[in-house]
């Protein structure tokens, strides 16, 4: 018996952990990620929680609380598939939801250290902070951190580095950094309007603000309407991609419900290399 990829069993395990959770029915026959006054909403994410054999009945749970449990499975998935990839990305890492709603989180991390004395500056000037606003706030749900490396291990197998060259590097830990941002994933359990723009200044504040390499910056999200999904998957400069919980159960849905205008458009943005499923991201994340 040929033994399952590991990929699509944690996809799987992915899926039974919302179903247990998050992606739930209401007595209505309401899925919880569909907008219940948009029929269309209604009906797709119906037949993707029915390919997902949705088991579970209840009422639809606070949109907090739905965010914050969508956030920790979306962070237990990458964990369980992204710390398997050390032959093609080796590092030491870390993958966390982030707890609580610190501002100034991001500045543990080597890119955006300086954002401390940033922030110092603007408390003590109000002009400043007029100026500033909160262009440099910054809070992803997970963050995907590579801790530095000691000198014993840049020098393996062969001697690369000394104390005369390569003083300045941000991933020798000799130099006193502080650990690298790898990737910033924002969770977002449905789309409106609000939540693409948040997404997307949040993105825009994560390229403008650093200093070095920048993190990958996604988003994953279970909004069943691809014109919704549009509003935050097309177009470039901000978001390197947008992952759907269910890319093929969508696809297969829109197909059997015959929705050829909703099947096009999320075609565009699936050929267009803006949309791709949940199982694509931890290789992603290995580039």
């Amino acid at each position: 018996m040929t033994e399952r990829a590991h990929f699509v069993s944690a996809r799987k395990a992915f899926h039974a952990k919302l179903l247990e959770s998050t992606l739930t029915i209401n007595s209505t026959g309401v899925v919880s990620n569909a907008d219940s006054s948009n029929r269309t909403s209604k009906a797709i994410a119906a037949g993707i929680a029915d390919l997902l054999q949705a088991q579970t009945i209840g009422e639809r749970i606070a949109g907090q609380t739905s965010g914050n449990q969508f956030e920790q499975t979306c962070a237990d998935f990458v964990q369980q598939t992204f710390l398997e990839l050390g032959h093609l990305r080796p590092g030491q890492w870390d993958v966390h939801q982030v707890s609580g709603r610190n501002r100034l989180k991001i500045a543990e991390y080597e890119q955006y250290a300086h954002l401390v004395a940033l922030d110092r500056a603007a408390k003590s000037d109000t002009e400043l902070a007029a100026a500033l606003g909160s262009d440099y706030t910054i809070t992803p749900d997970i963050v995907v951190v590579r801790d530095l490396e000691e000198d014993g291990v840049i020098n393996h197998p062969l001697p690369l580095v000394d104390n005369t060259v390569c003083r300045l590097a941000s991933l020798r830990k000799l130099n006193g950094g502080r650990p690298l941002l790898h990737a910033s994933i924002s969770c977002k359990w449905t789309i409106r309007s609000d939540r693409a723009q948040n997404a997307r200044s949040e993105a825009l504040n994560l390229v403008r603000n650093r200093k070095g390499r920048l993190p990958h910056i996604v988003v994953v999200t279970a909004e069943p309407t691809p014109s919704r999904l549009a509003s935050i998957a097309l177009g470039t400069g901000d978001i390197d991609c947008v992952y759907h919980f269910a890319l093929y159960e969508l696809q297969k849905t829109l197909q059997s419900l015959g929705m050829d205008d909703a099947a096009d458009l999320l075609a565009v943005m699936v050929d267009g290399k803006r949309l791709k499923d949940i199982s694509d991201l931890p290789l992603d994340l290995a580039i």
